[in-house]
C-alpha cells in the first residue's frame, strides 16, 4: 500500500517542482540542473560505493558483522537510482543517501524496526552432533566393479 502511495505522490511532487523551478530560471538551466545532478550522482555514487564495497571486504575478512556494511551499500545503491531518476526531489534523497552521517541514522532506525529471526554464518553442526564429523554420501566399489582403463591413464 505504502508503494503505491509513493508511486503516486512522488511524480506529483516532482511535476510541481518542475513548474516552480522552470518558471523561476527558465527551461534550459532546468534541464541542466537535472543533468548535471545525474552526472555528479554517478560519480559520487562509484565513489561512495567503492568505500563500502572496501568496508564490506574488510568486515569479512576480519570476520565482524557485515550488516552495516552491506546497508550502506544498498542504500549507496538506492541513491544511485534516485539520482539517475530526473527530478528535485528523488536527487535531494538520493544526495541524502550517500551522506554517510544520513546512512548511519537511516541503518540505526531500520535497526530498531527489523527484527532477524535467526543468523547463520555457514553450516553448523547439528544438535548432538559431533563437530569433527563430515557427513557425505558414499558409494561402495568392489574391485572387480570397477571400469578396466575408464579414462586411458591407468595401466592392467
Amino acid at each position: 500500500m505504502w508503494l503505491l502511495i509513493a508511486f503516486m505522490i512522488i511524480p506529483i511532487i516532482e511535476i510541481g517542482l518542475f513548474i516552480q523551478v522552470g518558471g523561476l530560471i527558465g527551461l534550459w538551466p532546468t534541464l541542466a540542473i537535472v543533468i548535471l545532478t545525474a552526472i555528479l550522482g554517478t560519480w559520487l555514487v562509484r565513489t561512495q560505493g567503492a568505500l563500502a564495497l572496501s568496508d564490506l571486504r574488510n568486515s569479512f575478512s576480519g570476520q565482524s558483522d557485515p550488516t552495516e556494511a552491506l546497508a550502506h551499500g544498498a542504500m549507496i545503491l538506492v541513491a544511485g537510482v534516485l539520482l539517475v531518476t530526473p527530478g528535485f526531489f528523488t536527487d535531494a534523497l538520493g544526495f541524502a543517501l550517500l551522506t554517510p552521517p544520513f546512512r548511519r541514522a537511516a541503518f540505526a532506525y531500520l535497526r530498531k524496526r527489523v527484527k532477524v529471526q535467526s543468523f547463520s554464518t555457514g553450516a553448523a553442526p547439528r544438535r548432538g552432533q559431533d563437530p569433527n564429523t563430515i557427513e557425505g554420501d558414499f558409494t561402495e566399489v568392489s574391485p572387480d566393479d570397477a571400469p578396466r582403463n575408464p579414462s586411458g591413464w591407468t595401466r592392467d
